[in-house]
């Protein structure tokens, strides 16, 4: 079950607008939005992790494609998918405590607020979670554009995961830096680390890009992959555009192949959302 990114678009619906999902597998009585996200169970599953990952949050990669695998058209994701779609992502997002995305994904997608409906984080206060979720953006380099909105509303908590030592200008938005690397290169797995110990991040979702994707996939950093498919067909000559795909960047090195369980199937207006459970990721990558 993955939602495609729609960043600017509030949440909660009315009760009379939401969406049904049909429960394929495992089968079941159709459901809302929140009532899908109510039975992931993703704290149950963080606990039950092998002890050398319970030092990391519990990650989900949140995916979206058409069927002809183009995931953004004319350079954004949010064109991909229906209003169901778009009902569980914003319903994802008020479920976790925090929402990852790289700099590219960030600009692009023209990130705000990450919980925008005032109903909504109240219900997380109720829950025992922070009004908002954190909002982490990945740049190595730090080459985030200080004219993304996220930098620019004074209620948001930005942490910029980087292997610079340098800043960003002053924003409006409380900005914070987790500096993880190796080498000269960004250290993921040190940077999930510390985004547990010291922002208490116990569950997070990556909106990507492909990029980030990839990269986290080699770390062994992944727990779950949600992918929503779209029953739409762009079309397209750009065949090596990253707009044709969620992973981009490094090979997977056969024959350590990334091993997925399906978890569970979702539609909606033919719409399918996957939920794979991931349990193996490759220790090395090939170009």
């Amino acid at each position: 079950m993955s939602v495609s990114p729609s960043p600017a678009e509030p949440a909660g619906a009315t009760t009379e607008t939401v969406a049904r999902f049909e429960r394929l597998l495992p089968p079941g009585t159709s459901a809302d939005a929140q009532e899908i996200v109510d039975g992931l169970e993703f704290a149950e599953r963080a606990q039950a992790r092998p002890e050398r990952d319970r030092n990391r949050p519990y990650l989900i990669l949140n995916m979206v494609a058409t069927l002809d695998g183009r995931t953004s058209v004319n350079g954004r994701s949010g064109a991909i998918g229906n209003r169901a779609d778009r009902e569980l992502f914003h319903a994802l997002r008020a479920d976790v405590d925090a929402v990852m995305a790289g700099a590219v994904t960030a600009r692009v997608e023209r990130y705000g607020r990450i919980v925008a409906d005032e109903r909504v984080r109240r219900e997380r206060v109720e829950h025992g979670l922070s009004a908002e979720p954190l909002a982490f953006i990945v740049s190595g380099r730090l080459s985030l554009s200080p004219d993304t909105p996220l930098l620019g509303e004074p209620q948001a908590r930005v942490v910029i995961v980087t292997s610079s030592s340098a800043g960003l200008p002053e924003t409006a938005a409380q900005v914070q830096y987790v500096r993880a690397a190796r080498d000269g290169e960004l250290d993921l797995p040190l940077a999930m680390r510390e985004l547990r110990e010291r922002f208490d991040v116990r569950t997070l979702v990556c909106e990507g890009g492909p990029q980030l994707n990839t990269q986290l996939l080699l770390a062994g950093v992944v727990d779950e992959l949600f992918l929503s498919l779209a029953p739409e067909l762009a079309g397209g000559e750009d065949a090596t555009d990253e707009a044709l795909r969620n992973l981009a960047g490094a090979a997977f090195a056969p024959p350590a192949e990334l091993e997925l369980e399906l978890l569970g199937v979702l539609e909606n207006e033919s719409h399918l959302f996957l939920r794979y459970a991931v349990k193996q990721t490759p220790a090395r990558a090939s170009s």
